[in-house]
């Protein structure tokens, strides 16, 4: 007697997902973590008080932390690897469609990280170029004295003055010195640029 057919199983269902809250600044994220414990959490960059990337560190830094995907509009390489490098599971571009979005939380709470296509495209063109782009940015840095590259390595990752002086032990006034040195030295015009070339040289 022939044995029963089985009937194929059905693939489970994605588990639903669900918002559980806000928060309105970067500030307001550890609390809002507290209240709601979500596994993921959708993090802007530009906040007012505190900025995502802060806020990515500030959580990646817990026990039993929540993943992070950023969302945001910011789409520059320092904004980028910062996020990355503060622990960021992925990164998408705020024009994601809200579908890709879903599949992104998915991906990165199930411990895998997901960037957008056109930020991958960036990051596989930036590792072509950056063998000659850090020999020029490491030679550049030579004509700093050590406590500014101190100052430097600081800055790419992404900290406030206030955050260097604390860890330097220095004043704030003392660190606005160093920054001003800094930019007349490397023909800069803002920090953003330090953080970049520092980048470029690998010290962050």
């Amino acid at each position: 007697m022939p044995a029963p057919a089985l009937a194929p199983e059905r693939p489970a269902a994605p588990r639903p997902l669900a918002a559980v809250g806000v928060a309105e600044d970067g500030d307001e994220v550890s609390a809002a973590v507290d209240t709601h414990a979500p596994d993921v959490v959708l993090m802007d960059l530009w906040m007012k008080r505190i900025d995502g990337v802060t806020a990515t560190r500030r959580l990646r830094a817990r026990q039993n932390p929540p993943e992070v995907v950023v969302l945001t509009t910011f789409d520059s390489d320092e904004n980028i690897l910062h996020a990355l490098r503060a622990g960021a599971g992925g990164f998408l571009l705020q024009d994601t469609p809200p579908p890709e979005i879903v599949d992104a939380v998915r991906t990165v709470a199930a411990g895998d990280p997901i960037l957008s296509p056109r930020i991958t495209r960036r990051l596989m063109d930036r590792a072509v170029t950056q063998s000659d782009t850090r020999e020029r940015a490491r030679a550049a840095l030579e004509a700093l004295s050590t406590r500014e590259h101190d100052v430097v390595q600081a800055a790419a990752e992404g900290r406030s003055n206030a955050e260097i002086a604390t860890r330097l032990y220095m004043s704030v006034a003392t660190v606005k010195a160093h920054v001003s040195s800094i930019l007349t030295k490397l023909h800069l015009d803002n920090r953003t640029r330090i953080a970049l070339l520092a980048h470029d040289a690998g010290l962050a």
